[in-house]
């Protein structure tokens, strides 16, 4: 006993470095890892470094949220189908302000001619024609008031034979015996169908000092000259005292169903 008090209270530095030796190198390393930090903090005065590194964090410890792995539904039902039913169109045409109701056209048989037509006469075209009128059937326009009139007919030739695409320009005065000169207000061109057949919707022209009741038209054939003439109405005063005015190219007028009146009339072509 007194030796193992002595050899403890006398141990050495170098001696307990030397029996370190004969220890395990994991026990001796540690010793001298120990020393060797409190010697470097006794120099520098800096808190010692830890000798070995943080653990790792562990599996658990790194896993991050999972990640969902359902995406987000987007609806597959369609849209309501539009409807396939449209409002109706209406058929009637609306009354233009300051007109009668619109007439009803009275439908013409086709001419059934045995021998030769007369040919039309033709009459001075006056002071009022425009050239280059609208191509329309219809000379009804808001502003336009008066008795509505259906001129309508065939264009023939001397043969009796209707001719198709043939022009018709029409001029005429508004129900106050006015032409417009600054537009083409009752002005209009058109062309007759694969049976020689025209149709124009105008309205009954005024009286202005001078003339009788009448209409303006220019007839052409394709590729034939021009007939210039104009068209009178029956049972007009002013017939009798008219200079110009003439039997052969009176309207066969009649009233048509729906109010307002039709004008008939066949011109003949000298073709």
């Amino acid at each position: 006993m007194k030796v193992k008090k002595q050899f403890r209270a006398g141990v050495s530095r170098r001696k307990f470095v030397q029996l370190a030796l004969v220890m395990s190198p994991a026990f001796a390393l540690a010793a001298c890892g120990e020393q060797a930090t409190s010697t470097v903090a006794a120099i520098t005065g800096a808190p010692p470094s830890p000798t070995t590194a943080p653990a790792a964090p562990t599996l658990a410890a790194t896993a991050t949220q999972p990640i969902p792995t359902a995406t987000q539904v987007v609806p597959t039902t369609a849209p309501a189908p539009m409807p396939t039913t449209v409002a109706p169109v209406p058929t009637t045409a609306a009354s233009v302000p300051g007109t009668t109701q619109r007439a009803t056209q009275v439908l013409l048989p086709t001419p059934n001619c045995t021998s030769k037509v007369v040919k039309t006469i033709a009459e001075e075209e006056g002071p009022y024609f425009k050239p280059t009128s609208p191509e329309r059937a219809s000379l009804i326009e808001t502003g336009i008031g008066g008795t509505k009139l259906v001129v309508a007919g065939y264009v023939l030739s001397t043969d009796c034979k209707p001719v198709k695409n043939a022009l018709l320009d029409f001029w005429q005065a508004d129900t106050n015996g006015q032409y417009d000169l600054q537009g083409f207000k009752l002005r209009g061109h058109q062309y007759t169908d694969e049976n020689g057949r025209f149709s124009l919707e105008t309205v009954v022209p005024g009286l202005y000092p001078g003339r009788t009741r009448h209409i303006h038209v220019k007839v052409q054939a394709p590729n034939q000259s021009i007939l210039t003439t104009q068209l009178y109405f029956p049972n007009e005063a002013r017939n009798q005292t008219d200079r110009i005015f003439n039997q052969t190219l009176l309207l066969q007028m009649q009233d048509v169903t729906g109010g307002g009146k039709q004008g008939n009339y066949n011109f003949v072509l000298s073709i």
